[in-house]
């Protein structure tokens, strides 16, 4: 229970960082995301109800930085980032048990892939409300350069974690019987 409270924690660090962190010019102005990579490891190393709290938490605060009403119209709808992090870390947890093997090669592609598509669903929102479909290169790279770095600090962030868990004595183990 402790690592769960450790993981709150370090989303909320992570969500204040990301306003510090400054976009990268050699990758079209792509920003750094480091909280969809906590939250989907969390969503590997805990057990169903505390990742869905988890991503929910996670969701709450995106949806304060990015809800926002222009002219009358609410172009990212409150709770919407809840249900897309809830859905990716869903499918995060069905990966659990390779997770309990110690096969995190997937999971850190995921991470990046999940990264690009939470944005690319934010995106594909505000252009549906505002009636105009432009998907340039820059755009493309918005999209998928946040994805590429997600992927590149996976490995880095899941052996942090995996650290941290081990230092509060989490048990990453599903319950005995399912994994074999």
């Amino acid at each position: 229970m402790i690592f769960f409270f450790v993981l709150l924690l370090l989303v909320l660090m992570a969500q204040i960082a990301e306003f510090f962190i400054p976009a990268l010019p050699w990758l079209y102005n792509a920003h750094v995301y480091i909280v969809p990579v906590i939250v989907f490891y969390g969503a590997m190393a805990l057990p169903f109800p505390l990742m869905l709290a988890l991503a929910m938490y996670a969701g709450v605060l995106l949806d304060a930085v990015t809800v926002q009403v222009i002219g009358g119209k609410v172009e990212i709808s409150t709770g919407s980032s809840i249900l897309i992090y809830g859905v990716l870390a869903g499918v995060m947890h069905g990966l659990r048990p390779l997770f309990a093997r110690g096969r995190w090669e997937v999971h850190c592609i995921l991470s990046g892939v999940f990264t690009s598509l939470i944005i690319l669903a934010q995106y594909l929102m505000i252009t549906f409300r505002r009636g105009s479909f432009i998907f340039t290169r820059e755009i493309w790279w918005q999209i998928g350069g946040p994805g590429l770095v997600a992927m590149a600090m996976a490995p880095i962030l899941f052996w942090f974690l995996q650290w941290i868990g081990r230092i509060t004595v989490y048990s990453y183990q599903p319950e005995r019987g399912r994994l074999e």
